[in-house]
């Protein structure tokens, strides 16, 4: 289908629905959505971006998700039946990420604290480096998994699958994936 830039445009500083169920065990956590995002009110829509091939790749799902024209509810269910949830340090759309200031990212992170508190997933993965490093303040963390405990959940920081973030494949997301997904018993 796709979408006008005026549909885009209008898609600006909308929220995505949380995609969680009861017994959640590993959350994705993406930096804040984007316009096809919110214009799809599916969560890593993007044409160009690759975390459903990715996932598909590691074996966290076990078929293909077409996400760019909005996820299906048979979609969304084959992921909470996995025990997959997702959501955002910040729920706010933009363009770009770089449009989020550090205060906004360090109020999402607070959010994200209770919103794991009360969600109790065994394992959450945060996909992008540069914005867990200012919500946490944590400006010398690397990916991978972090030290310590996450509101009671263990906490990897994974690569962002956005098409933006060129040096990463679709093969190289899936083993980063995997490690997380492995620990939270998904794979």
């Amino acid at each position: 289908m796709g979408f006008t830039r005026e549909q885009l445009e209008a898609a600006r500083d909308l929220t995505v629905p949380d995609l969680i169920g009861p017994g959640v065990r590993l959350l994705f956590v993406g930096i804040n959505p984007g316009l096809w995002t919110a214009a799809s009110q599916t969560h890593f829509a993007h044409p160009g971006n690759r975390f459903y091939p990715a996932l598909l790749r590691a074996g966290i799902i076990e078929r293909e998700i077409d996400r760019s024209d909005g996820m299906t509810d048979a979609d969304r269910s084959h992921l909470i039946e996995r025990g997959i949830g997702i959501t955002n340090v910040v729920h706010r759309t933009t363009a770009k990420a770089s449009e989020l200031g550090t205060a906004e990212l360090r109020s999402g992170g607070d959010e994200l604290r209770a919103f794991v508190a009360e969600h109790r997933p065994a394992v959450v993965a945060i996909a992008g480096i540069t914005a867990y490093r200012s919500a946490f303040r944590r400006p010398k963390a690397t990916t991978g998994e972090q030290p310590g405990d996450f509101e009671g959940a263990r906490l990897w920081v994974v690569p962002n699958p956005s098409g933006l973030n060129a040096h990463e494949t679709v093969e190289s997301l899936a083993a980063a994936y995997r490690e997380p997904a492995s620990a939270a018993g998904v794979v």
